[in-house]
């Protein structure tokens, strides 16, 4: 794969080789041999790196796509520190806004409807202005409040060039570092490009509104804004409007007329519930991304970024959380080790001694101290430095988990994450059960049985026919055939010049009756013939096994 060398992707290989040096990593742009990327003066000094802040202040500064990257890396422990992770978090692109000819140009084409045909009100000033699009209040024809998202006409041409530098990049580091060949940066941008387009496209985040709403139906605090289907297309999204605050708005006074402790409770167990039943869930849940309604309830926002769960996976995510909650760290590390990908590089000792020492430090720790997000993005960087590619579910649990300790502490300053885990664990086991004893589970599992028990007559007369007639044959394959057969012949062998050996003592005693005229010291001839051979034999079988034994 050769390096790109149009202006766009040179540009890109240039700001990035820059990013690296100026946060301490100007060593591994040497390694890549990307020094002529750099400028004299670039090169920070390794040993005091700048404030996280400011790393998430430049990154906003390049861009949609490196935005989005810098997401994704808020959910990898295991290649930045803590507070770098929890700064990435916090990422947001404020730009400036689309004008209304563009945004009223996008919407008519996209709809093909005229704007004052589909709304009778549309606000010209948008909510929010972000890198891919804009939300703007807006008011269907039979009064409905709506929140109208319109995307970026040039986003997605951009976000293309900017992944082909990426992309280049990345292979290039797998190539020519140990960091790369490490961690594997090649696959962490495929599954990051895949995750993008998703995200550009708006339908697919309309299916998502309604996915979790009915996920979440039953739930009565948490509230998800539906779509408007016949106003959604692939760059125009039209759903519920929320009104309502940011929770990272609210003073002292607005949180003392809410139910904090209820709303953080209801918040936490609804993402148990995705993450650990459902196996769909909300993969950007930070502060800005929850609002508190009119009503006092909570609303979830901004579903472009989700992930699932497989059910094997649920059932381990379960069990490392409750190991973590119980402080039972060879319980916690043996389910990461089940869940992730071992290198060849993998320490397993040292994986396990040094997760112990997370659960037990954080075992016992007062309300105010405890952070089970923290935890788990601390088992996620360990996992890395151990050799133990850790689990996307696992990472993407991890930033989850930062965020709504976060806005669960906000809510409510009392409040135990650990113990709403434990709280929660019964309910979810006995759901889970429930889901699989669902009728299409038991009707295929009838299925099954109905198929077993028609076939076992005609399976159990084949295995009596065939034993009757000697022609039942048992396929054993063991670990080396051949081994084994060398080792089952020796024995074979052994018995044999023994049972010989054997015979011939009991053969000489018997000859020693027999009156014979050639005798030897007195006895029959041919006896004390017998009893020579057996003790010669004997002998050099006793030698032949010391000596086999002892080269082994």
């Amino acid at each position: 794969m050769a390096i790109s060398l149009k202006p766009q992707s040179l540009k890109r290989y240039r700001d990035l080789a820059r990013l690296l040096a100026k946060y301490g990593r100007s060593d591994l742009v040497r390694e890549a041999g990307l020094d002529d990327a750099l400028e004299p003066g670039d090169a920070n000094d390794p040993e005091t790196p700048p404030e996280a802040a400011q790393l998430a202040a430049d990154l906003e500064a390049m861009g949609p796509t490196v935005i989005k990257l810098g997401q994704l890396l808020s959910t990898r422990a295991d290649l930045l520190p803590a507070p770098y992770l929890h700064a990435l978090t916090r990422l947001q692109d404020d730009v400036e806004p689309l004008s209304f000819a563009v945004v009223e140009e996008t919407v008519e084409r996209e709809l093909g409807v005229r704007m004052s045909d589909a709304f009778s009100f549309f606000d010209h000033v948008p909510l929010a202005s972000a890198s891919l699009g804009q939300v703007h209040r807006a008011a269907l024809r039979d009064g409905r409040p709506v929140a109208v998202k319109v995307q970026r006409p040039d986003v997605r041409q951009t976000i293309e060039d900017d992944m082909a530098a990426l992309t280049d990049i990345a292979e290039f580091l797998d190539r020519r570092t140990e960091w790369g060949r490490r961690f594997g940066f090649a696959q962490m941008l495929a599954e990051f490009r895949q995750s993008l387009q998703r995200e550009l496209d708006y339908r697919i985040e309309a299916q998502n509104l309604v996915t979790l709403g009915a996920n979440l139906a039953d739930v009565e605090l948490i509230e998800v804004p539906q779509p408007v289907g016949d106003f959604t297309s692939a760059r125009v999204l039209t759903m519920d409007f929320v009104g309502g605050r940011k929770i990272t708005s609210l003073g002292p006074l607005a949180l003392m007329e809410i139910d904090g402790a209820a709303l953080a409770g209801a918040l936490f167990g609804a993402y148990l519930k995705q993450i650990l039943e459902d196996g769909f869930f909300h993969a950007d849940p930070h502060p800005g991304n929850v609002f508190i309604t009119d009503d006092g309830k909570l609303a979830l926002i901004d579903l472009g970024m989700v992930a699932r769960v497989q059910p094997g996976t649920q059932d381990d995510l379960i069990r490392l959380l409750l190991a973590v909650s119980e402080g039972k760290g060879d319980e916690a590390a043996a389910v990461a080790m089940q869940i992730g990908e071992k290198r060849d590089i993998f320490d397993e000792a040292r994986f396990r001694r040094e997760v112990g020492v997370l659960v037990a430090e954080h075992h016992g720790l007062s309300i105010d101290q405890l952070n089970a997000g923290a935890i788990v993005a601390e088992l996620t960087r360990i996992s890395g430095e151990c050799g133990l590619r850790p689990a996307p579910e696992l990472t993407m649990l991890g930033k989850a988990l930062l965020n709504l300790d976060e806005v669960a502490r906000r809510l409510d300053p009392d409040f135990d994450p650990n113990a709403a885990i434990q709280e929660q664990a019964a309910r979810l086991l006995r759901n889970r059960m429930l889901k699989s004893a669902s009728p299409a589970n038991l009707f295929s599992a009838a299925l099954d049985a109905k198929e077993f028990a028609e076939k076992l007559p005609g399976r159990v007369n084949k295995v009596m026919d065939a034993l009757a007639e000697g022609q039942l044959t048992l396929n054993v394959q063991g670990v080396d055939e051949t081994e084994l057969m060398k080792g089952v012949q020796k024995v074979a062998n052994r018995l044999t010049t023994g049972l010989i050996l054997a015979a011939l003592i009991i053969g000489a005693a018997m000859l020693m009756r027999v009156e014979t005229s050639q005798q030897i010291f007195g006895y029959p001839a041919l006896a004390i013939v017998c009893f020579l051979a057996a003790a010669v034999g004997g002998a050099a079988l006793l030698i032949t096994i010391y000596l086999s034994d002892r080269r082994k």
